[in-house]
Order: C-alpha cells, then sequence, then structure tokens
C-alpha cells in the first residue's frame, strides 16, 4: 500500500471506528462522515490530480476499496458509487463537463448511478427511461430502481435511450452485456430538479446503510448540455463502460469482506476454548479457516490480475473484470457463511461483523451483474476464444480420378 492509500485507510479506519454496527441497524451513514470524506477525495479515488483526485493506479485503488469494505460494506458502496460517476464523466464528459463536475466530486457533492429499472434489471435493453431534446433542453421520463448512495446524492447519473438524437462516434466492445443494441446517453441530473422523486428503500437486505432509492423522473427538464459529451452513443459501449468501474469495485470489496471474516473467525477460533482446547484445534473447525483463508487469497489474486489489466490498458479488462465480480463475490459468499459457522452463536446477532457480511456479501453476487449473467459473460468469451483460436475448417481433398485403362 502506497503512502497516500496507507494515511487515507488510517484516516477512514478512525473514522468508521466501531460504529458501522449501529450504521447497519438504523440504516443510515452520517451525511457529515460522507461529505468530509468526499472533501478529501476519499470517495473516487482514481480522478485525476487536476480535478482534486489522488490519480490512483487501479492496483492501489483496490486495495483502498478492500481496505473500507473491510470496515463497512454500505460506505464502500457509496464510495463505488461515486467512483462511477467520476469514472463516466471522466471516460464520456466533455472537457468542459470535467472540469464543471469533477471537482464537485472530489470537493464534497455525492452523486450516483442509475442503471436498473422495474422492466430491466440485467436486461438493460429493455431500459424505458427516456431522454429527448426539446429545442435547447432534453426533458427525461422514466424510473430507476435500487440505485445506490440516491438517498445522499446531489446529483444523478442517469441512463437511458436518447430520443431524437443521433449517435456519437461508435466504438462499442464486440461482447454482449445484457444490453443490445441502440442509442443510449447519460446525463446529469441534480436531485432538486423539479420532477425528481428519491425514495429510500427502507430494508435491503444487505449495505443496509448505502441510500438505495428508487427514482421517479417525471418531465424532468434540464440544459441540453447535461447530456455527457453531448450526444447519444452506442447503449453497449456506455453501459459496459460505467459497469466495468463498479465491477471493478464491488471485486475488491468482496476481498475487504473476506479480510474481515477472516479477522473475526481467527480471532474467536484462537481464543475461544471448547472440549479443553481452543477451536482453532480442533479439525472440523480449522477446516473453515483455511477455506477462508483460501477464499481471501483467491479473490486478491484474481482482482489483483484484473486491476493490472486496467492499468495496462489490456485487451482482456473487461473479461478479467467480470471474473474477479465473480470470483470474488462467490468467494465472499461461500466465506463469510463459514465464519458464522466458526462464530456460531457470538457472531449471529445483528450488527455483528460477519453477520452484516453474511448479509452484505450475498448482495454482492446480485448488484452489478448478477453471478449468473457474469456465468454467460464468460462462457460467451470462453466459446468465443475457443472459436478465434481453432484452426481454420479445409474442405476435403476430391478423390483421385482412376488411372488410365482400369475399370471404374
Amino acid at each position: 500500500m502506497g503512502d497516500v492509500v496507507a494515511e487515507a485507510a488510517a484516516q477512514v479506519s478512525a473514522a468508521v471506528g466501531d460504529r458501522a454496527g449501529d450504521w447497519d441497524r438504523t440504516g443510515l451513514l452520517p451525511l457529515d462522515l460522507l461529505r468530509e470524506l468526499g472533501a478529501a477525495g476519499r470517495l473516487c479515488a482514481e480522478v485525476p490530480v487536476e480535478y482534486g483526485g489522488w490519480g490512483l493506479s487501479s492496483l492501489l485503488s483496490g486495495e483502498y476499496t478492500a481496505h473500507v469494505g473491510s470496515l463497512c460494506s454500505s460506505l464502500r458502496s457509496v464510495m463505488t458509487s461515486q467512483g462511477m460517476a467520476a469514472w463516466t464523466i471522466q471516460r464520456f464528459g466533455t472537457p468542459r463537463q470535467q472540469a464543471d463536475w469533477l471537482p464537485g466530486l472530489t470537493g464534497g457533492r455525492l452523486a450516483a448511478v442509475g442503471f436498473s429499472e422495474p422492466d430491466a434489471g440485467s436486461d438493460l435493453a429493455a431500459m424505458g427511461t427516456v431522454i429527448r431534446r426539446d429545442g435547447d433542453a432534453v426533458v427525461i421520463d422514466g424510473r430507476k430502481k435500487w440505485v445506490t448512495a440516491a438517498h445522499y446524492a446531489d446529483v444523478l447519473v442517469i441512463f437511458g435511450r436518447y430520443a431524437d438524437g443521433p449517435a456519437g462516434p461508435s466504438d462499442a466492445p464486440d461482447a454482449a452485456d445484457g444490453t443490445g443494441g441502440g442509442v443510449a446517453a447519460a446525463v446529469l441530473v441534480p436531485v432538486d430538479t423539479p420532477g425528481v422523486e428519491v425514495r429510500r428503500i427502507a430494508d435491503p437486505l444487505g449495505c443496509r446503510a448505502a441510500g438505495h432509492a428508487d427514482i421517479g423522473l417525471d418531465a424532468v427538464r434540464l440544459p441540453a448540455d447535461s447530456v455527457l459529451g453531448g450526444y447519444g452513443l452506442p447503449l453497449p459501449l456506455l453501459v459496459t463502460t460505467a459497469l466495468a468501474y463498479g465491477r471493478m469495485s464491488v471485486a475488491w470489496g468482496c476481498v475487504g469482506i473476506l479480510r474481515g471474516c477472516l479477522a473475526e473467525a481467527t480471532r474467536h477460533a484462537a481464543t475461544r476454548e471448547q472440549f479443553g482446547k481452543p477451536l482453532a484445534q480442533h479439525q472440523l473447525v480449522a477446516r473453515h479457516l483455511a477455506e477462508l483463508y483460501t477464499a481471501e487469497q483467491v479473490a486478491t489474486r484474481v482482482c489483483e490480475h484484473a486491476s493490472r489489466c486496467w492499468d495496462e490498458g489490456s485487451p482482456d479488462q473487461v473479461v478479467a473484470t467480470v471474473l474477479a465480480k465473480r470470483v470474488s463475490s462467490a468467494q465472499a459468499a461461500a466465506g463469510a457463511s463459514s465464519a458464522v459457522q466458526v462464530l456460531a452463536s457470538a457472531g449471529s446477532r445483528d450488527g455483528h461483523p460477519v453477520a452484516r457480511a453474511h448479509r452484505d456479501a450475498k448482495l454482492m453476487e446480485i448488484i452489478e451483474g448478477s453471478t449468473e449473467l457474469c456465468q454467460v459473460l464468460l462462457a460467451d468469451h470462453a466459446v468465443s476464444a475457443r472459436v478465434r483460436a481453432a484452426p481454420p475448417v479445409r474442405a476435403p481433398a476430391a478423390p483421385a480420378p482412376p488411372a488410365p485403362g482400369r475399370p471404374r
């Protein structure tokens, strides 16, 4: 961990302390804490220095994300949302939009990103939200569902179908991502704009304090330059690019869940005695600890590989990110279950770190691309890679004609 990351990790550790359980029970993070961390650039570490960020590599940002995730997955989820918003602006915004919005996201303003809808979860091609040009304005109508951090947000990055506007340059990725085709856009929507309604989800399964909310957009009118880049883009390019950041952040957050569970389980097993010896000396308990350690190591290595793909601009970046998200979330869910088993009743009360981890980890198998969607994408990649690697099929040679003078 670099010096700047270690310093930030220490600040977050001091800020969280032993309060994560209370935040989980009440379902709320302190807004002043979020603004304090945001103003220090702690919520979107990969934003370039020129805009007030740290300009961290994916690998260093991932280690920082894992540390936050080991303390409080709700706080890490808000950080993921903030980072996705900043990444989308950085990737698709004009220089003017970047200069106008990124310093705010590293200066205390909070953001959320709206993809999913009541009828468009994994199948984002079914999005019904429409962003329509109307002279020098755009009008937005639609509904968004389960938007992380929207309860705290000052601005929303809303994805929708872009009507009455030509598409901009197309360099959409080849891999389908449940997004289909068509022209889409991302638009920056201040939450205090007339027609915006944010309805908090009161009792989510996991990450209870992450500020999940449903959003209504009823004839929301904004200047046309609120559209990132100023034009529509191919839906797969727009959505896959933004989701990739979220998946990478969630994957590292799962590493954090595993590290937190490993710390709690080993501490308990080393000090709790049954039948005259510490739990850790009972082979079946030791098996749980070994599997939990293995899960943490596997998740860490797959995330490190994916982050290096990001940092090196590797063509394998997209599939490495999906793989990291798939593997890390599965390992976190299994590892958290093992931790609860080791701690038994000691870890089964509401608000305990492993009880939180058990619920939070299950949610990680659903958000930013469900386990099943990731499996479909990885299978498609495996088949495509096999087809590309296979030698060309040659037509069989024609039989030789019979020799002269011999019977046919």
